[in-house]
C-alpha cells in the first residue's frame, strides 16, 4: 500500500522535483466533500512566485528525460499502471468522498486509466521517424534524403477537471512523458487530492525527480501564470468553454489541445429501435448525475414517435436511484452548491416558459433528483445551455432538417448521437452534422481511449486520443542529407 510521505493525516503536499513540498505561506485549500461537508484533506494554496520553482524544475529535467530511450520511458509508464492497479481501491474511495463519483464509476475510471497508461507506453514505442527521397518529386532526382524524426515539445502543462481527476489527467500526463516532455501537473481545486495520489503513483514507478511536477492552487491564482509562463510549451486543458477560450487569448502561438463543454444532441428517427435508444439515452444522459462533457444533454426525436420514445424513457428514469456515492447510487450530488444553483436556475426557466415536466425538479442542497421534460422549444435555456447535471430536455421535431438545425445551432460542437435502422439517412445526418463524433445507435462518450477526441467550435481544439495525443505532443524535425 502507499506510504504517504505526501501528506500527514488530511495535510497534503505539492511535488516539486521528486520532493513533498508544502506552500511556503503555509496557506491551504480545504477540500470539502460534496456529499456531507466533511473534510477530505487540505492541499496547498499555491502562488506565483512559487509556481515558478515548478515549471523551471520541469524544463531542467526535461534535458535528460528527452534522452531516455523511449522503451525506457515506457517501461515506467508500465509500472506506474501496475501501482495504480494495485492501489485502485485507495483511490475509489478517495473519489467517492471528494467528488462524489459512486463507488462503482470510481473503479471503472481508475481501472480505465490503467488501461490507458499500458497502451500508451506501447503506442509510444511505435510513434517513429520516415525518411523521404528526393527523387519522388517532380524536378529532383535521387539528390536528398530526408530524415523525419519525431521530437518533444518540451515542458507540457497539464490542467484536468473535476469529474474524471485521475483518468483526464492520465489521458494528457502519460503521452506527454512517452514522447519525451515533462509535466507540470495543475489539478483542480475539487479534485486535488485524488491528483496528488496520482503523482505518487508515478514517483513509486520510478519516474525521476522534476518530469512530474504536480501543484495545487486555485486558478484564479496561478493559473494565468502558469499557462503563459515562457517555460511552458504545451497546455493541454479539459474544462469550461469559457475558461478555454480565456486559456487561448494567452498562449500566443504555444500548442493546445483543449477538451470543453459540450451540448450533445440524441436525435431519433421514426425508424429508430426505441427501446435500445431509450436505455443508450439514459445512460448517457444521467451517468455521474450528468456532469460530463459528453453527456446526452438534449434529445432531439420526431414528432411522430415522441410519445413512444417518451414510454421508453419515463420508466428507466423513475428507475434512477439518488442516494449517498459510497452506496452506488445512480444520482448524487453535485460537485458544489453553485453547480446545483445553475441546473435550478435552467429548470426553472423551463417550467415558466411552459416546458412539460414528466418528473424531478426536486432538490436538496447540492442534490437535484433526476429531472425528464418534454415540449422544450428553443426560447428556452435548457435547450441550449449546457447544465452539467442530471436534467434531459426533449424537443419534437417535424423533419430531419430540423433537428440538423437545432443541433448545429448551438455554439458547442462536441458530438452527437443518431438512432435509426436505416444506413443511409444515418450517413446523410452524419455529414450535415457540425461536431466532431457521430455515434450511431450509441450514447455520446469519450473512449475507447485511443479513438480520436476532437470537437469544434467551443467544444475544443486539437485531436485527442492515444496516438493523437503522443502526436501533438512532439513534432516534426527534419535533417536533409544533400548527396553530390
Amino acid at each position: 500500500m502507499f506510504r504517504c510521505i505526501f501528506s500527514e493525516g488530511k495535510i497534503y503536499k505539492n511535488l516539486l522535483n521528486g520532493q513533498w513540498v508544502d506552500s511556503r505561506s503555509g496557506k491551504r485549500d480545504r477540500i470539502l466533500s460534496p456529499t456531507d461537508g466533511t473534510l477530505v484533506g487540505e492541499v496547498p494554496a499555491s502562488t506565483p512566485e512559487e509556481a515558478d520553482a515548478f515549471v523551471k524544475g520541469a524544463a531542467e529535467a526535461q534535458r535528460s528525460w528527452a534522452k531516455i530511450p523511449v522503451n525506457e520511458r515506457a517501461a515506467i509508464l508500465h509500472k506506474a499502471a501496475e501501482v495504480l492497479d494495485r492501489e485502485k481501491e485507495v483511490l475509489a474511495e478517495v473519489l467517492v468522498c471528494e467528488i462524489a463519483k459512486n463507488k462503482k464509476s470510481s473503479l471503472s475510471e481508475v481501472a480505465r486509466t490503467v488501461d490507458l497508461i499500458h497502451f500508451t507506453a506501447e503506442e509510444g514505442k511505435r510513434i517513429t521517424g520516415e525518411s523521404l527521397s528526393s527523387g519522388a518529386f517532380p524536378g529532383f532526382h535521387e539528390t536528398k534524403l530526408s530524415i523525419a524524426n519525431r521530437v518533444p515539445l518540451g515542458v507540457v502543462l497539464a490542467i484536468a477537471p473535476f469529474n474524471y481527476p485521475i483518468n483526464l489527467a492520465a489521458s494528457k500526463i502519460a503521452p506527454a512523458l512517452v514522447a519525451g516532455n515533462t509535466v507540470v501537473f495543475k489539478p483542480p481545486t475539487q479534485g486535488s487530492v485524488s491528483a496528488l495520489y496520482l503523482g505518487r503513483v508515478f514517483c513509486e514507478a520510478g519516474l525521476p525527480p522534476g518530469v512530474m511536477n504536480v501543484i495545487t492552487g486555485q486558478g484564479r491564482s496561478i493559473g494565468d501564470y502558469l499557462v503563459a509562463h515562457p517555460l511552458v510549451n504545451m497546455v493541454a486543458f479539459t474544462g469550461s468553454s469559457k475558461v478555454g477560450k480565456h486559456i487561448a487569448s494567452l498562449t500566443g502561438m504555444k500548442p493546445l489541445l483543449l477538451e470543453l463543454g459540450g451540448k450533445d444532441a440524441a436525435i431519433v428517427l421514426e425508424d429508430a429501435d426505441l427501446d435500445l435508444a431509450a436505455q443508450l439515452i439514459v445512460a448517457g444522459a444521467f451517468s455521474f448525475s450528468g456532469q460530463r462533457c459528453t453527456a446526452v444533454k438534449r434529445i432531439l426525436v420526431m414528432e411522430s414517435v415522441a410519445d413512444e420514445l417518451i414510454g421508453h424513457i419515463l420508466p428507466l428514469v423513475k428507475a434512477l436511484t439518488v442516494g449517498r456515492p459510497e452506496n452506488n447510487a445512480d444520482i448524487t450530488t453535485l460537485i458544489s452548491k453553485e453547480a446545483a444553483d445553475f441546473v435550478q436556475e435552467l429548470i426553472e426557466d423551463a417550467v415558466r416558459k411552459g416546458a412539460k415536466l414528466l418528473m424531478g425538479n426536486k432538490r436538496d442542497k447540492n442534490l437535484i433528483y433526476p429531472t425528464l421534460f418534454d415540449k422544450v422549444t428553443v426560447d428556452m435555456r435548457i435547450a441550449w445551455e449546457e447544465p452539467f447535471g442530471p436534467v434531459l430536455p426533449i424537443l419534437r421535431v417535424k423533419t430531419l432538417d430540423e433537428a440538423v438545425k437545432i443541433t448545429n445551432d448551438s455554439e458547442y460542437g462536441l458530438q452527437a448521437s443518431v438512432f435509426s435502422k436505416n444506413i443511409d439517412a444515418v450517413f446523410g445526418v452524419a455529414s450535415r452534422l457540425e461536431v466532431g463524433t457521430i455515434q450511431v445507435n450509441g450514447k455520446t462518450e469519450r473512449g475507447p481511449d485511443h479513438f480520436p477526441f476532437v470537437g469544434v467550435k467551443s467544444s475544443g481544439m486539437g485531436t485527442q486520443g492515444i496516438r493523437y495525443s503522443i502526436e501533438a505532443m512532439s513534432r516534426t524535425k527534419t535533417i536533409v542529407l544533400n548527396f553530390s
